[in-house]
């Protein structure tokens, strides 16, 4: 059967969107958000996070509740939580996980403290050891921001502490 080159065009087209589609739901997948935090675990010597469905759910449900706003609120919930917003394009998993470790090089294991004026609470929950179950969402807002939220159960960040 002869085609036109129209229709190839059209094929090419559906079947490029798909990809598109695919790829960027694929970057978003539990693992995309578990690799690179056992990635950052494994670096300080800390074992790996699991994905859990229950924490993951509640993390979507709140996420949800951004998308009107996209505010960088934290939910208050049970459980250790990291916060990320970007805009100007579709920020992945990767990126926000990124972010959170970039924290590193203002976190002072030798006195368990950040560097004055900086912030590394973000990285110390990512690698916090007794932090066992992961569970992340990522929702496009309405103004077109991507909101991504991971949870970790149990919390870290307690004072008096040592991440690792």
């Amino acid at each position: 059967m002869k085609r036109s080159p129209g229709a190839f065009v059209w094929i090419c087209l559906l079947l490029g969107v798909g990809v598109l589609i695919h790829s960027t739901h694929a970057q978003n997948s539990p693992q995309d958000f578990i690799a690179p935090h056992n990635a950052s675990r494994a670096q300080v010597g800390v074992g790996p996070m699991v994905w859990n469905d229950t924490v993951a759910a509640y993390a979507q449900n709140y996420a949800n509740q951004r998308i009107s706003d996209c505010s960088l609120v934290h939910s208050g919930g049970p459980y250790g939580e990291n916060l990320f917003w970007g805009s100007g394009r579709e920020f992945t998993a990767a990126d926000a996980v990124n972010a959170w470790v970039s924290e590193k090089a203002y976190y002072d294991y030798n006195t368990n403290s950040c560097a004055s004026g900086k912030v590394c609470g973000h990285y110390t929950q990512v690698v916090w050891r007794n932090s066992v179950r992961l569970g992340c969402a990522r929702v496009k807002c309405n103004s077109g921001a991507i909101f991504i939220i991971c949870n970790y159960d149990p919390y870290g960040n307690i004072i008096g502490q040592r991440p690792y």
